[in-house]
């Protein structure tokens, strides 16, 4: 099984994206058509069928505009800025060194994030 834990943006429940979950699910059900009817209908009915948890690919949507509890999103950032962005490498044996490199630099010197939010707070 896999699962993938992703933000709302639309290129998340995306109709390509329900048509290559149901083919590698080996979902042979009708899926409608875009705006007009079934899964494909809406942004939630994809979104209804990318999360069901029967399938071999699952997909969890975090709450909107909770970007800010994405961690990953937050250090994938960091690696970005301070390696792939305007690095200069000759392979990618050598970008995969490079970002081998950086994430045991990163485990030795790491420090917990120190959250500024200060905006509204949730409600449930």
């Amino acid at each position: 099984m896999w699962v993938f834990v992703t933000d709302n943006l639309n290129t998340h429940q995306s109709e390509t994206l329900v048509h290559l979950v149901a083919e590698r699910c080996g979902l042979d059900e009708e899926l409608g058509q875009k705006g007009k009817s079934g899964i494909l209908q809406s942004m939630a009915t994809r979104a209804s069928f990318l999360s069901d948890a029967s399938h071999r690919i699952q997909f969890v949507y975090v709450p909107k505009h909770t970007s800010w509890l994405n961690q990953v999103e937050i250090w994938l950032g960091i690696l970005v800025r301070r390696v792939i962005k305007r690095g200069n490498f000759c392979s990618l044996d050598d970008l995969r060194t490079k970002i081998g490199d950086f994430i045991a630099y990163f485990n030795r010197t790491a420090k917990p994030f120190r959250w500024t939010y200060a905006g509204r707070p949730l409600q449930a």
